[in-house]
């Protein structure tokens, strides 16, 4: 098992954004958290990526509890994260983005970098080299001069994600990564997630409101409402499942 949460909790003074949620991923897998707006969705990935600390329950990463492991700690083990607002330097290079992602993996210190060793340079060129290895993965390998700013939003939602994958991750947080994409572009993420499964090994944890995608991609699928778990399942069994069905009144669904 790669990662489980055992009854987290989260309390904000008198709100319960988050009560008892408990649920595994495996590794290599693709699971999707889904719920109406206000449902806990994201005060779950913070409680993961250790944003926010639980008031109550556990995380394990591979059989070690992280429940107070810091955010810093939990990405040098492997879980990196993007967030619903996109969080690139605008003013730098695609490319230089990428790198930024790639920080957390260098070797480099305060005297090399002075300097300028051989081992550093021979780290950049190495790093640089990824960067691009990473940006053709995601059909970005042509923008790498341009400024990150000058993008389509959509490519920017593709670059976040090569960015993430450039600190090597072995989960990765999603964090409504289709929101503002057309069709076309929704494709190209989805495409994106199964390479970054399928050839890099990598499991994902996605929040998503388009259930095109959710349903496509997920290999498992949670259900939140109103911050507590209501079903756990294949996709084809959440569909039909009647709790989904009526927590989901009103929002939408099928977008």
């Amino acid at each position: 098992m790669l990662l489980e949460s055992k009854r987290l909790t989260k309390h904000f003074g008198g709100l319960r954004a988050v009560q008892d949620v408990s649920f595994q991923i495996r590794r290599g897998e693709i699971l999707s958290l889904i719920g109406p707006n206000g449902a806990g969705k994201t005060t779950v990935f913070n409680l993961i990526s250790g944003i926010h600390a639980p008031t109550a329950g556990k995380i394990f990463f591979e059989g070690r509890d992280i429940t107070q492991d810091p955010p810093h700690a939990r990405a040098a083990l492997g879980i990196g994260r993007t967030f619903q607002n996109l969080e690139l330097f605008g003013e730098m290079a695609v490319s230089e983005n990428v790198l930024v992602g790639a920080h957390s993996r260098t070797h480099t210190n305060l005297f090399t970098a002075f300097v300028h060793t051989p081992a550093q340079q021979n780290e950049e060129a190495e790093l640089e080299k990824k960067a691009l290895t990473l940006l053709a993965n995601v059909g970005l390998e042509r923008n790498a001069s341009e400024r990150a700013e000058s993008l389509s939003f959509g490519h920017q939602r593709l670059l976040e994600i090569a960015r993430a994958l450039a600190s090597e991750p072995r989960l990765l947080l999603l964090d409504e990564p289709a929101a503002g994409l057309n069709s076309k572009e929704t494709d190209a993420l989805a495409e994106t997630i199964h390479r970054a499964r399928d050839e890099l090994g990598i499991a994902i944890l996605l929040i998503g409101h388009t259930m095109r995608l959710v349903m496509s991609l997920s290999d498992r699928i949670v259900v939140l409402d109103q911050g507590q778990k209501i079903a756990d399942g294949v996709p084809a069994a959440i569909r039909a499942d009647t709790r989904v069905i009526e927590a989901y009144l009103g929002a939408t669904v099928d977008a």
